[in-house]
């Protein structure tokens, strides 16, 4: 894709374009003509970048105008999307109808992906010799780390409902291309009601965009091993074992999962919010000991029937639980 715009930009490219003149053009063709977004703009100028110091180390020209070029483009802090554990199970439960069977193994990658961490570049190159009886052993493909994972019962489910079939070059899972399988998540995702809104602010040149869509629009193979991160940290796993299962080098890099996780916990915590404390003690004016309200919680269940009495060991207080009352009141 990068080479097709290069050459929709310039038919006639060739390495002398690439001055500070000829690399202003070409980002004002991507902004412009192409309508792109800051990020994905920056984007193309980095692979750009990078080739063009290649090809300078090989000789292949002189110009050093793209160390010191820097566009000018506003940008936005990137919004991590991922999925909750309550979406996860959403996903994993899900009914796929039978016409649409084609999303059952979408859906057995991404959560693989979302179990393990891995990027969708190491599940596509994942061998089955790379699958040990209780880790996988792999080399990464972007940043040739060697990492080994261990594997979970969400993990080693997924293998083993395709241990049996045979996929070329020996894979271990039926992985599809990118592209293809970013339009079927999103297609999955709008039929498993992965609904919640999300802001998205971005810029195209200097203007500000701000739009709210639905999560089942922004997912992609990349959310599921940003899911994985999040959820890991969530559950309390220390950011340093973290980092051995995903290769992060950088603790930098953690800081927005570590951001995110802690509000989760803090959600989380706000849960006991919704037990009811019952002393036993009567009220202000005195009559029979009436602590709880009636009312349902915020998970609008039934209301909650306390007697006000200790419990059968005679300690107090009588904590709620949240649960109706089992006897049918009278």
């Amino acid at each position: 894709m990068a080479r097709n715009l290069l050459y929709t930009f310039r038919p006639d490219l060739n390495f002398s374009h690439f001055d500070t003149n000829g690399l202003n053009d070409y980002i004002h063709f991507l902004c412009n003509t192409k309508n792109m977004c800051n990020t994905t703009v920056v984007n193309h100028w980095n692979f750009l970048k990078w080739f063009l110091r290649w090809s300078l180390d090989k000789g292949y020209h002189s110009c050093r105008d793209f160390d010191w070029f820097k566009p000018k483009l506003r940008k936005t802090t990137k919004k991590v999307i991922f999925l909750t554990d309550d979406e996860l199970k959403r996903l994993q439960a899900f009914p796929i109808p039978r016409r649409k069977m084609y999303l059952e193994r979408v859906r057995d990658v991404f959560l693989f992906c979302c179990f393990t961490g891995l990027r969708y570049s190491d599940v596509y190159n994942l061998k089955r010799s790379d699958v040990k009886k209780k880790t996988i052993e792999i080399t990464t493909i972007k940043t040739a780390d060697s990492l080994i994972i261990e594997l979970n019962d969400q993990s080693r489910t997924i293998l083993n409902k395709y241990k049996k079939m045979v996929f070329k070059d020996n894979k271990a899972l039926p992985v599809i291309s990118n592209q293809r399988m970013n339009a079927y998540l999103k297609e999955l995702g709008e039929l498993a009601a992965l609904n919640e809104p999300v802001r998205r602010t971005y810029f195209k040149g200097n203007r500000r965009i701000d739009e709210v869509v639905p999560k089942y629009q922004l997912l992609a193979t990349h959310v599921g091993r940003r899911t994985f991160v999040c959820n890991a940290l969530s559950l309390g796993i220390p950011p340093e074992v973290v980092m051995k299962w995903t290769g992060h080098s950088d603790y930098a890099a953690m800081k927005p999962y570590i951001d995110i996780a802690d509000k989760v916990k803090a959600s989380a915590m706000r849960r006991f919010n919704r037990l009811t404390i019952c002393t036993g003690q009567p009220d202000s004016d005195n009559r029979q000991p009436i602590i709880c309200t009636g009312q349902p919680d915020s998970d609008n269940r039934q209301p909650i029937i306390c007697t006000g009495q200790p419990d059968s060991d005679n300690r107090q207080p009588i904590i709620c639980t949240g649960q109706s009352d089992p006897t049918p009141a009278v």
